[in-house]
């Protein structure tokens, strides 16, 4: 079934119902996916600011999928991009002031 996903919120809560569905307790979903269960809880609860790479890993680790509606005219530019591939970000400079 697919079920359209506009917040952080609703798609914790899709998590969170597949991972109570299934039986399995927040901290093991947690420890399977590698991420701790304080993270795990927060992705639940819908917490805005997330790492979406560890959000990834959750939903895979409880059989979800997180898709994309693509437009259908875009698709030579995601087939050029592919082709030549994208540069990698440069290394982050630190910052005046900032300790490192």
């Amino acid at each position: 079934m697919l079920i359209p996903i506009t917040t952080v919120a609703e798609l914790g809560m899709l998590l969170r119902a597949t991972r109570k569905s299934q039986g399995v307790r927040l901290d093991d979903a947690a420890g399977s996916a590698g991420v701790g269960p304080v993270f795990a809880g927060e992705v639940e609860r819908g917490k805005e600011a997330v790492q979406l790479g560890l959000v990834l890993k959750l939903l895979e680790e409880v059989g979800l999928q997180l898709k994309v509606d693509f437009p259908e005219n875009a698709l030579p530019m995601l087939r050029q991009l592919q082709e030549k591939g994208v540069r990698p970000l440069p290394p982050r400079r630190a910052s005046k002031g900032s300790k490192s």
